[in-house]
């Protein structure tokens, strides 16, 4: 296992403002590359009741980002949308690691839980 440096917690915030993050379980259908980057890959991700594009920056840290196709993992969903390279960008891919230096590695639910399962 990687060693890194612990960071400090961040400041406390209002259980309020945890609130207002929309925190959802969705499958990720397909992994495409996005050939005007080095690093972002374009996700279709289900959600259950309907599909989004979610532009990831995993080129660089995976050998192989169709490797993650089929998985269910954690996105943030409530984020206003996002153009990068040309594509839009509906979400954000909760991940472990990136902001530690490690290589990062998916938030996904321990058990199978339906598409569009909230946290909370």
């Amino acid at each position: 296992m990687e060693r890194m440096q612990i960071a400090p917690i961040k400041p406390t915030i209002p259980f309020e403002v945890l609130e207002q993050i929309d925190i959802r379980v969705g499958t990720i259908e397909l992994v495409e590359d996005v050939e005007a980057s080095d690093k972002l890959v374009k996700l279709t991700v289900d959600f259950g009741d309907h599909k989004r594009s979610i532009l990831v920056g995993m080129k660089q840290e995976r050998e192989n980002p169709k490797e993650v196709e089929g998985t269910k993992a954690l996105f943030v969903v409530n984020l206003m949308p996002k153009t990068m390279m040309g594509e839009v960008s509906e979400g954000m891919l909760f991940d472990i690691g990136y902001a530690d230096g490690l290589t990062p590695v998916l938030a996904v639910p321990e058990k199978p839980v339906p598409n569009g399962s909230r946290l909370g």
